[in-house]
């Protein structure tokens, strides 16, 4: 009885019809929110920086690691499992440390069958192999990533949100590391405006609203005419056009639905300003977090995976924002700059990550849900498309990771896996497992088994991360 008190007052208070909740997944999603009822599975969010993430860069001070040459059966034999109560975090993550105990840091998961370079592309999210062209850039996407898999399982208005940024200014959408299966890239868009009129565009004003609209009245044009052939045609032709009618319905239904939740879409929307436009791509990068978590907190997906110019046409990147006047090429390849070695420049730009992650985090903490906030029921997962280093070899993979997805995680830990080959080492392959299976996809086995490791368990989740 409490219960349908609570779901009275908040349609009432929001001014939302009845059918509404009915005609719209989200409004039971803000519903239960407002009746104090926490989500069933978590929401993800993967940041992935390009150009290599130096395991030493991410172990916490004090910590020594075993060396770990880059060949099969060497490094450290044992497993470590410290707490990072008493430790400090390295400079680089400092941002994140007042939410320490939700911090995860994950090493020595190898991910061989990607193949390393300069970036690993789609194979960073997807832990599967894939031919190679003269660039480096691979030539094939074998299977869904992790992000895509995740979509696909929780749904949603927007089951996938791609947000990001380009070495490119022309570049509007570039499709480099996620993918919804088999020779399916999905989308990351890489100019704020553009996305703030995709994903807010019904409650937003001037361009983005007028682009909003057009996109709306070309979809009932577009219905009206697949609904005005159909009725001539017969046999596979009608199917086929029937299959496209049902795809302009299912966007014609997404629009309808965030009309629905227009009081929400303009109470979380981000007040675009001129960093939205920018070509600096640190404000970009920083129009792009806002978007991410405006697009969580009301409830227009469960997936984001915000790209800070992942991909290998774009690994490069300048960080003029940063003062920087030399790309990521140069510092991975031992260029230091600003009176700074390489190994500063590489700490500097990820600690500014690092800070739009705990402006993240900060902001899913402010919003009540269940017995706890947003961030109780949210994982966020840091790598680089990159792996290891500039010219990875992939023999291992570091991760940051904040949230426990509803307590199913254990966190405030400093993880390190066995070193490649040795008993009890795993793979990326295992941690994307692990995070299907914490959303409640029961999967035993994620990408593609190492044939190098034959002789290892490659399947299941990696239990140690479990609560």
């Amino acid at each position: 009885m409490q219960l349908d008190r609570s779901r009275r007052n908040f349609l009432r208070n929001t001014g939302f019809g009845v059918g509404a909740l009915a005609l719209s997944p989200i409004m039971q999603q803000l519903e239960a929110r407002a009746a104090g009822i926490a989500p069933k599975a978590p929401r993800f969010v993967f940041v992935v920086e390009s150009n290599g993430l130096p395991p030493a860069h991410v172990a916490p001070p004090g910590v020594k690691r075993g060396t770990r040459r880059q060949q099969p059966l060497n490094g450290p034999a044992e497993f470590l499992d410290l707490s990072l109560a008493e430790r400090d975090l390295p400079v680089s993550l400092e941002p994140v440390s007042p939410w320490k105990d939700k911090v995860t840091i994950v090493q020595g998961l190898s991910g061989k069958v990607c193949g390393g370079g300069h970036s690993n592309n789609f194979q960073a999210l997807g832990a599967f192999g894939a031919g190679r062209g003269a660039s480096g850039e691979s030539t094939a996407v074998l299977g869904p990533t992790v992000d895509g898999a995740l979509a696909k399982h929780l749904g949603g208005i927007f089951p996938y949100v791609g947000l990001g940024i380009s070495g490119r200014l022309e570049n509007s959408v570039v499709y480099s590391i996620s993918a919804a299966g088999e020779n399916k890239p999905l989308p990351i868009v890489v100019k704020p405006d553009q996305a703030m009129g995709m994903l807010f565009g019904s409650v937003a004003k001037g361009h983005a609203r007028d682009e909003f609209v057009a996109k709306r009245n070309l979809l009932d044009f577009l219905r009206e005419d697949v609904k005005r052939a159909e009725n001539r045609l017969a046999g596979p032709e009608r199917r086929q056009l029937s299959a496209y009618l049902e795809s302009f319905d299912t966007l014609s239904d997404r629009q309808s639905r965030l009309n629905e939740i227009e009081h929400t879409l303009r109470e979380h929307a981000p007040a675009p300003d001129d960093k939205y436009t920018s070509e600096v791509e640190t404000d970009r990068l920083d129009a792009q977090f806002d978007l991410a978590a405006a697009s969580l907190i009301s409830g227009l997906t469960n997936v984001v995976t915000i790209s800070s110019a992942a991909g290998v046409r774009d690994f490069g990147i300048t960080f003029t924002g940063l003062g920087l006047k030399k790309g990521k090429h140069h510092t991975g390849h031992g260029g230091g700059q600003n009176g700074m070695d390489w190994a500063g420049v590489y700490n500097m730009i990820r600690r500014y990550h690092f800070d739009l992650i705990a402006g993240l985090v900060k902001k899913l903490e402010a919003i009540p849900e269940g017995d706890g906030t947003m961030l109780d029921n949210t994982v966020i997962v840091y790598l680089s498309d990159g792996a290891e280093g500039h010219h990875s070899r992939t023999w291992e993979w570091p991760f940051v990771m904040i949230g426990n997805a509803g307590g199913k995680l254990k966190t405030g830990r400093y993880v390190d896996y066995p070193g490649y080959g040795h008993l009890g080492h795993r793979t990326t392959a295992n941690l994307y497992t692990t995070l299907l299976n914490v959303a409640g996809s029961n999967v035993e086995r994620f990408g593609m088994m190492d044939p190098n490791l034959k002789d290892l368990d490659q399947t299941g989740p990696l239990q140690e991360l479990l609560a």
